[in-house]
């Protein structure tokens, strides 16, 4: 490209500079080939933002000095603001608190998997949004409504905080933190894509876990993905009526139309469907449930995740030992499939399931209707 040229694209650049997290080595490398910039040198411009923080240099990287400073002029490597983090004194779950591109903060979860000496790691609870829209009584996100969407590097800088801030390596990623995954679908396809970039992060695909309340579209776009990606589906009852006065996605996505998306994704990856059910004392955990849920889900393999309900206010209190002893023995009966109790850390420093709420405390939600099937505890 003659030099005339060259500088014209370069003074365009500068005035909308590129955010390398924001891009694979396949994309930078398309926005940056009027700069003379090779696949292979944009993996190296990538690895050096992500890995190091820092443009590639020629003593590190062997690239020339002139094309490095070329690519300083029209790019940015963005970076989250810390604003807070906490570790929780009684199982080393830690939370951060994040300023992005915008004034609204959020927040991210570090777990620890420590039980194997010999294989110390993290994985990530990483946002996807800065509070919710679908307003699901039992969280604390829900509550805060709905700020806006996150970009792909302020998803994927999660993670790379995270880990510079981390004695042992992370090896998963959950898109478990604040907001609904399926309604900023892009971004979170690109940042999962870069998160497994092997010239990046380079963690396993099969370690990047993507939730969702039940937002159907978003389960299709993730099947048309064909990613080793994991899906985990926030059922928490199989009643649609209970559903929907807890969770106002039942009322634009059915439970129908959900295992309809859910069995579509059975077909095409041969998984089973991970279910997880916030278990909630009197309300979705009586013998009557694993009827209607081994109703809703015959014919589907599927893994059920149960999880207490956090709720610093008292009004929610999880199942005691009897009530849950005697739902597991009724989804024995009924069920006749995988059943975990899944920990949920950190609930002293408000980082377990449903407590992110930017550090402050939830506003004390009213206590919903008791399943008739069972009567209200006291």
């Amino acid at each position: 490209m003659p030099h005339r040229g060259r500088l014209a694209i370069l003074e365009i650049l500068e005035t909308a500079p590129i955010l390398l997290k924001n891009f694979d080595a396949e994309q930078l490398c398309e926005q940056l080939e009027p700069l003379g910039v090779t696949l292979r040198q944009a993996r190296q411009i990538h690895a050096a933002a992500v890995r190091r923080q820092q443009w590639p240099t020629p003593q590190a990287d062997g690239l020339p000095a002139a094309m490095i400073e070329r690519v300083r002029r029209c790019t940015v490597i963005p970076r989250l603001t810390l604003l807070d983090r906490k570790v929780s004194p009684q199982d080393n779950f830690a939370k951060y608190l994040f300023r992005g591109a915008e004034e609204d903060a959020f927040e991210t979860v570090r777990i620890p998997l420590l039980h194997r000496p010999e294989d110390p790691k993290y994985v990530v609870c990483v946002s996807s949004q800065v509070g919710c829209s679908l307003g699901c009584r039992f969280c604390a996100t829900g509550r805060m409504g709905f700020r806006r969407n996150l970009a792909p590097w302020e998803i994927l800088d999660q993670v790379i905080q995270v880990q510079a801030d981390s004695e042992h390596p992370v090896r998963g990623v959950v898109f478990m933190g604040m907001g609904e995954p399926m309604l900023n679908f892009d971004a979170v396809a690109q940042a999962a894509r870069l998160m497994t970039a092997s010239y990046g992060l380079a963690i396993a695909g099969k370690a990047i876990t993507i939730s969702t309340a039940g937002v159907t579209p978003g389960i299709r776009r993730f099947i048309a993905l064909q990613k080793p990606y994991r899906l985990v589906v926030s059922l928490n009852t199989a009643d649609p009526e209970l559903r929907r006065r807890w969770m106002p996605v039942e009322k634009q996505y059915p439970t129908a139309e959900l295992f309809d998306a859910l069995r579509e994704y059975h077909a095409a990856t041969g998984r089973r469907v991970i279910l997880a059910w916030t278990m909630i004392s009197g309300l979705n955990t009586c013998p009557e449930d694993a009827r209607q849920l081994a109703s809703l889900a015959r014919g589907l393999p599927i893994k059920l995740d149960l999880i207490d309900i956090n709720d610093p206010t008292g009004r929610w209190k999880p199942p005691s030992t009897e009530e849950l002893a005697t739902f597991r023995d009724a989804l024995s009966a009924e069920l006749g499939q995988p059943v975990a109790r899944r920990y949920s850390g950190g609930r002293d420093i408000h980082a377990a399931c449903g407590m992110l709420s930017r550090c402050r405390e939830p506003q004390s939600p009213q206590r919903p209707e008791p399943c008739p099937k069972t009567p209200s505890t006291p």
